[in-house]
């Protein structure tokens, strides 16, 4: 009976690293950058996973100055606070976060076509 269990193949689930770092509030070691379409070519851009001793509403007015755009800070119950920029700025904000000191390069994911 050894024999036999020994040559049956356990299931893999590729999709059960990725559901466990997104998982949200809880996986704070990664900051998450993600696009949304929204109409057309509009598209939205989104900020989550950000320590919470950082000022959202600070890093929210750097990044709307630096590249001139519009943008805000949304509270969601399960993902915590999030920023929202317009356009696709995926690395731009990327570039801007390490360069800030606020993360380093190897615990951004950066989502997306």
């Amino acid at each position: 009976m050894s024999e036999l269990d020994a040559q049956i193949p356990t299931t893999f689930d590729p999709f059960a690293e990725a559901n466990a770092e997104d998982s949200g509030a809880g996986s704070k070691e990664y900051v998450h950058i993600r696009i949304q379409q929204r109409n057309g070519r509009k598209s939205l851009t989104t900020v989550q996973g950000l320590k919470k001793e950082f000022s959202y509403n600070k890093i929210l007015k750097d990044l709307k100055k630096e590249f001139c755009c519009n943008g805000t800070v949304v509270q969601d119950p399960e993902l915590g606070q999030v920023i929202q920029l317009q356009g696709d700025q995926r690395k731009n904000v990327s570039t801007f976060l390490v360069q800030a000191g606020i993360v380093k390069k190897e615990h951004i994911k950066i989502h997306g076509f």
